[in-house]
Parts: C-alpha cells; structure tokens; sequence
C-alpha cells in the first residue's frame, strides 16, 4: 500500500536532502536586539542558544519542549541564560545559516529539527562550541553524516509513541474511523504516522478492534526521497488555518479520533475537534491536556511522549561537569525517552485501554513489538 524506501536509500537521500520536525507555555527570557559577548566569557555561566522551526518555542509542542528542558537547567543553574532564535522559512540552508550567524556568541546550541542536519560542517569549525541535534544527525558540507566530538545528535523512536497512540484511538472510537495528521513529512512525521497506522493494525489484529485509519489523498506526503507516503499532511508546521481545514476534512469522514503531529499547525486540528463537539485528539510530543480545554470539557483522549527535555536537561548538565561527548543516539522506550500519558486528570483512557496500552509498552520495550517506521524495512501492515 505504501512505497517504501529502505535504508540504503535514505543514506544517498542525506546527501543531499536535509530537512522541522515537529508534531503552549510561553517563554520568559527576552530575545536581545543584538549579542557580542564572546562565547569564551563562561565566567559568568552557560550561554544557549535554542535556534527553532518557525512554530517558535511556544508551540505547545515540540520547539517548547526542548525549551523546557533548557529552563529546568538554568532553574538549576540560574548563572546561565537561554536565548531563543526562531528561524522564520524552516527552509534547510535559511536554518543552517541561522546557527552560522550566532556560533560566535554562545556556548552551547540546540538546534532543533530536521532541517538543522547540515550544521556540521560549523561544528568542525568551532571546536569549542558544544551543539544539541534534535531529531537528526549531523552531516557535512557534503551532506554526509557524520559524528563529531562537539554534536550531541538526538533522535527517537517516534514509531513506538505513534504506535501507542494507534492502539488507543483503535480502543476508544466509537465510529471506527480515525486519522493522523502530520506536519512535513520529514522521518520523525513519518515514523509517527507509520507507528500510529502499525498500532491501529497490531490492536484490529489482536485487540478485538475494527478502525480504520483513513487518508485524504489530496494531503498525502511526499518523504524525502519522494516517496508518496499517504497520510495527511498540513505541508508546514505553523498553519494553523490550513491545519483547521485538514481536521475538518477527516473529521467530515467520520473520524471521532485524531492524533496530531504537526507542531503549531496542529493547533488548528485541536480547533475542528472542539468545534465538532464529538472528536477527540491525542496530542504529540508533550502532554497537551491543558491545550484540550473547551468549556467544562476537554478534547484531548491522552497525549504520546518524546522526552526531548529531560534529555537536552541531561547534556546541559554534561557540559557543565566536563562529560559532554560527541554521539548520534537514538532514544526510544529502553530508555524511558517514549510513551504516553496515563496520570489521572491529564487523560480520558478507560482503564481498560490503560492496561493495554502498558502490555503493549512492554512488548515495544523489549522489543517483541517493532513498530513500522519511515527507514525501518517494516510495513505498517506487517502489523496487522
């Protein structure tokens, strides 16, 4: 049903196709007109920078996240400060150009994205200057990944935590019609939505479930190998209207269950879903109960996690304690970096969803269950 590219393929794609990624709370640190401290000046704390996709790191999602991570640190080290850098296009040169313009002035910087790839050639240049990758590894000048001693390259498992959140729309609707929508099709959209599609079928095929997962043809995504990978997607993380209209669309097919992944874009599908009155949401990333709030209700089932803060919290900490070391790491359930939310108040699962969705984490854990992802070689329908 799906084209798929395997692996090989997507090391010749990274050669030469470096793409946001993305699926709130505001920030309190002022954004100076100009920086010219050098970034030697350390006796006066950690200086950060977090350089994000255009959603900006108030998105309620995934650029917020890191920011999170980052405040928790100075909250511990109230001697640093964080700059925010929002890189308006998302586009992949515009964003390694962002990070080029202010390596001089910091410390440490989080970039956080897909279309951050290409900063490694900077890294090499600036040995002295410690980078956070999030959701990609660092290439080259020739857009060859690379590992690098300064580059803390994070990326997860996105699959297992749309997997988690394809069982339980499986398990709770109540029209046996549910979708995802998604922002870009960069890999980490991709593998939630193929997780999310591999759950639907792994809960119809052992659950007892019958959903269907549909598709609007017109909001398939292109991968970037250019591979049609269906879906829907909004085609930007920071369209709010446009993600609106894409919600109202599958929630006029029938769907009562949509999981969104699509950064600030998704807040329009949360819109649609308190509009309709009768549809619920799964939020991404982060716990997005709070953004689900419509009147005496809320909108949003349970939220699927990708712990980005207390990781990025981690490598700040290694920065300060001289353990910081070079690594493209991928973070999945073996390390408690996915999951879901089940905290009583901040979800509607019934608890009979909750013991499901807790066998399956473990079988995910262990790795009896492989969920589908953008490179893995598994079709979602292998799950089935």
């Amino acid at each position: 049903m799906k084209k798929r590219v395997l692996g090989l393929l997507l090391c010749g794609v990274m050669a030469f196709s470096m793409l946001a990624s993305g699926c709130g709370s505001s920030n309190d640190a002022p954004v100076p007109e100009e920086n010219n401290q050098s970034a030697d000046a350390t006796e006066n704390g950690l200086k950060i920078a977090i350089v994000s996709s255009p959603s900006g790191v108030d998105d309620g999602s995934f650029n917020q996240n890191n920011y999170e991570g980052i405040q928790s640190f100075i909250a511990n080290h109230p001697d640093a400060s964080v700059t925010p850098v929002k890189e308006e296009s998302g586009d992949t040169a515009a964003a390694v150009q962002a990070v080029a313009d202010i390596v001089a002035d910091y410390n440490v910087i989080v970039c956080c994205g897909f279309q951050f790839a290409g900063i490694g050639a900077i890294a090499q240049d600036n040995p002295n200057v410690n980078f956070i990758l999030v959701d990609s590894n660092p290439t080259d000048a020739q857009g060859q990944e690379i590992n690098a001693e300064n580059i803390y390259a994070m990326t997860f498992a996105e699959q297992e935590s749309g997997f988690y959140a394809g069982v339980a729309a499986a398990l709770e609707t109540q029209s046996n019609k549910v979708a995802v929508v998604n922002g870009i099709a960069y890999p980490s959209n991709v593998n939630y939505q193929y997780g999310f599609e591999s759950g639907v079928n792994y809960a119809n095929k052992n659950l007892g479930t019958s959903a269907e997962v549909v598709e609007i043809a017109s909001y398939a995504g292109t991968d970037v190998t250019g591979a049609n990978v269906g879906g829907n997607y909004v085609g930007t993380f920071a369209d709010e209207a446009t993600g609106k209209v894409v919600g109202n669309a599958l929630i006029n097919e029938g769907c009562d269950i949509l999981f969104v992944a699509a950064g600030g874009s998704g807040n329009g599908v949360f819109t649609a879903a308190k509009e309709a009155g009768n549809v619920k949401v799964i939020g991404c990333d982060v716990d997005q109960y709070d953004d689900g709030a419509n009147g005496d209700s809320n909108v949003v089932l349970t939220s699927v996690l990708k712990v980005m803060d207390k990781n990025v919290e981690k490598q700040l900490n290694a920065v300060i304690d001289g353990t910081f070391a070079g690594k493209n790491d991928l973070l999945g359930a073996d390390t408690d970096s996915t999951g879901y939310v089940k905290e009583e108040g901040r979800n509607q699962l019934s608890s009979d969803t909750i013991t499901k969705l807790d066998e399956v984490y473990e079988l995910v854990k262990n790795g009896t269950i492989v969920p589908a992802a953008n490179f893995n070689g598994i079709l979602p329908e292998d799950l089935g």
